[in-house]
């Protein structure tokens, strides 16, 4: 997911999706762990996203206080 994509989202909408990409990251490295998968990359763009997904929250909270 893009910054710009982000960036158009509401508040509640970045924190279900944050809750279900720290989801899915966890079953991807406990999947991995048993078994490689075909794509490693997917983890790394998965953490990357919910980076860009806690930054987006943190602006948003120093511009409103």
């Amino acid at each position: 997911m893009k910054q710009q994509e982000i960036s158009k989202l509401s508040v509640e909408d970045l924190k279900t999706r944050l809750v279900n990409s720290s989801e899915t990251l966890t079953k991807m490295k406990i999947g991995h762990a048993v078994t490689p998968l075909e794509n490693p990359i997917q983890i790394r763009d998965v953490r990357r996203t919910i980076a860009r997904l806690n930054t987006e929250l943190k602006k948003r909270e120093t511009q409103s206080a």
